[in-house]
């Protein structure tokens, strides 16, 4: 497929369409195929010159265009919308007995006809009906109640693996599929989510109902989901002979196609299937529950018809639930890479799907108490796929019991363990903590903070391990001769790595904050507190109350930042790094005078003249201020249309709600 260089230099129609051909390609070879052709950086350099010329063109920008993966406003909420056909739920069969019980059945019902079955394997997510007019995405539907769905259309189309543009001779049809979330996503989403003080998700399938219907689009694009086709429909019924032709078609036309699929022609050969496949499913990237089971012939389907609920054609046969009963010897507690402190208990050791398991995590002190758990119960304990088994109940309370309890100090460390308001988690706050030692290294270093480029997770590693770094500050102290010590650093790279760390002491102060991990203080929030309070050393001394007096400082931020510096670990990080010399002053910018300023402002719903960009371009550059969320410290609520519930919460605290008409005329 054409590259950048192939396509520059043409009019920009055919810039553009060439662009497109080649970024649907590889995002077809990356999301679909697994087999990527250029790398990540490559793949970014196509797409920044396509938005490029598509913003200097903007009426050549096309609905298909790969750009328009993240190109849908915020919603206030979900539509609903009929479907073409009913999406039936499907029977289970519960063993290999009922699964010869359908067989006869389905025989039966076709007199002895010749019939064959296809197998595929049953991904465990949520199910979604996306429609295409002229080859091209329309819209997507969950199954809802099966006759209707709601319509996420935006937020499918962030869904990278879904194609936007399916062009062929049938004016308009509708796929149907699986969206999940793999293995490997699921842990990384929760990974962020303990980050961030939020709850886990219990299983893939859940996590990717709720990155589905998220009421921003850019939230499901940051997690990785996944559709797999597995029916189409032309005005409400499948137009092949055979279902084996509708999934050969969809793969044809770029759709994601499960590749472990089979035509059986007997039943003996359906149960191998799922043996086979009960097996290997740790071996796959994401969670299958069971085996879905089709006759092949669509006439055979009509015939065959269906019951008041599902279709008579087809079944699911279910896996045996991966559990098994064992007792709780005892429970750790380990510290995550954010400080974030698990309880894990270590079980009597049981067979669970073949497998030995000797540990299960129990995730937070609420989960325990949920649980009703105590060191000696006995406990069904579940396994799913590579991830840690886990305690889904108490079986029987043990006859010698023993209540768990949080350390007060970190295992790691012996530093003060904390659990804020409202958070499910406690956390070592120790930021050179080893056990987040690396994590605090690489977010220090990272482009976006203090930028030391060159200091990746593959040197960062050998920092720790060889025990060249104890602490951030220690990045100060390293000499050119010393990370010679390191493997594939030669006298080039070394002395610009030292280059880079010595150039980072030179950062504004909003970076240094940043740098310093604080829990819920990021970019943004770094620099309202270096222009309110114009110094590390004054962050460091304030009350919770004086750094609520800073904009968007409220008391979770404020006790976060506050139990950071009350930690003498994290006084002593400080105090190195204003020996090595890094910026603890800042000099604070005046705010542009204007009509609005002082004021803050929540945007919500859709104004008819001005983009949510361009409103709070123009109420910045006015002096004011605009917020994501409603507080008693907001001034005006600019509602839009199909405002939502940030409209309410304006009217529930009494905030002054105005239109875009009078907000342009406070704008003069």
């Amino acid at each position: 497929m054409g590259s950048k260089s192939e396509v520059e230099g043409k009019p920009p129609h055919e810039e553009i369409e060439a662009l497109q051909e080649t970024i649907r390609h590889h995002e077809y070879q990356y999301y679909v195929l697994d087999r990527p052709e250029i790398t990540d950086s490559e793949y970014d350099v196509l797409i920044r010159r396509l938005q490029k010329l598509e913003n200097d063109h903007p009426e050549l920008v096309t609905l298909d265009s790969p750009t328009r993966r993240v190109g849908g406003k915020a919603r206030e909420g979900f539509v609903k919308a009929a479907h073409s056909s009913p999406m039936l739920s499907l029977d289970n069969a519960l063993d290999e007995r009922e699964l010869r019980e359908f067989d006869r059945r389905v025989r039966e019902g076709l007199k002895d006809s010749p019939l064959t079955y296809v197998t595929e394997l049953k991904m465990d997510g949520l199910s979604l009906a996306t429609r295409y007019r002229n080859g091209i995405f329309a819209q997507a539907l969950t199954r809802g109640d099966g006759l209707t769905g709601e319509d996420v259309t935006e937020n499918a189309r962030t869904i990278r693996s879904l194609p936007l543009s399916a062009r062929n001779q049938i004016r308009e049809f509708e796929v149907r599929g699986e969206t999940v979330m793999n293995r490997r996503a699921f842990e990384a989403l929760n990974a962020r989510r303990e980050e961030q003080a939020l709850s886990r998700f219990a299983n893939p399938r859940n996590a990717a109902a709720g990155s589905l219907r998220v009421l921003e689009p850019s939230i499901t694009a940051s997690r990785r989901l996944d559709f797999y086709a597995y029916m189409l429909l032309v005005d409400g019924r499948p137009p092949f002979a055979s279902h084996w032709e509708t999934l050969d078609w969809l793969e044809r036309h770029g759709f994601k196609v499960n590749l472990r699929r089979q035509r059986c022609e007997s039943i003996d050969q359906v149960i191998e299937f799922c043996r086979e496949w009960e097996a290997k499913r740790e071996e796959l990237p994401y969670e299958i529950d069971g085996v879905v089971v089709k006759v092949d012939s669509i006439a055979a389907q009509e015939k065959l018809g269906y019951t008041a609920k599902a279709p008579r054609w087809a079944i699911a046969f279910k896996y045996a639930a991966r559990q098994a009963v064992t007792k709780v010897e005892g429970i750790e507690v380990q510290v995550g890479r954010t400080g974030a402190l698990t309880p894990v208990a270590h079980l009597t050791p049981v067979a669970v799907s073949g497998v030995m398991v000797a540990r299960a995590t129990l995730h937070n002190e609420d989960e325990i108490e949920r649980l009703g758990l105590k060191i000696g119960d006995l406990v069904i304990v579940e396994r799913s796929g590579d991830v840690i088994p886990r305690i889904v109940r108490v079986q029987e309370q043990g006859s010698y019991r023993k209540p768990f309890q949080m350390p007060k100090e970190c295992p790691v460390c012996g530093g003060k363990v904390v659990r804020e308001d409202g958070e499910a988690a406690s956390r070592c706050i120790n930021t050179n903590c080893p056990a987040r030692l690396k994590e605090s290294l690489l977010h220090f270093a990272s482009r976006s903070v203090m930028n030391i480029d060159g200091m990746g997770e593959a040197i960062v590693d050998q920092l720790v391990d060889l025990g060249m770094v104890h602490s951030v500050a220690d990045i100060y102290e390293l000499q050119v001769e010393k990370l010679l010590e390191m493997d594939r650093l030669g006298p080039k790279s070394a002395s610009n790595l030292k280059r880079n760390i010595d150039k980072s002491r030179l950062n504004r102060l909003p970076r240094v904050i940043q740098a310093l991990g604080i829990r819920f203080v990021g970019e943004r929030t770094s620099v309202l507190l270096a222009e309110h309070f114009g110094s590390l050393d004054k962050i460091a001394k304030a009350t919770e109350e004086e750094l609520q007096q800073a904009d968007e400082i409220g008391p979770r931020i404020a006790q976060s930042i506050a139990l950071f510096f009350k930690e003498g670990r994290n006084r002593e990080l400080v105090e190195r790094l204003r020996a090595a010399q890094v910026s603890f002053e800042y000099q604070t910018r005046k705010k542009p005078a204007g009509p609005l300023q002082g004021l803050t402002f929540v945007l919500t719903g859709t104004l008819s003249g001005l983009s949510r960009e361009e409103a709070k371009a123009r109420i910045e550059a006015a002096g004011g201020k605009v917020s994501a969320a409603v507080s008693k410290k907001t001034n005006f609520v600019v509602a839009g249309a199909e405002a939502g519930s940030k409209l309410d919460k304006a009217l529930s605290l009494n905030i002054s709600v105005i239109d875009e008409e009078k907000l342009l005329e406070m704008l003069k």
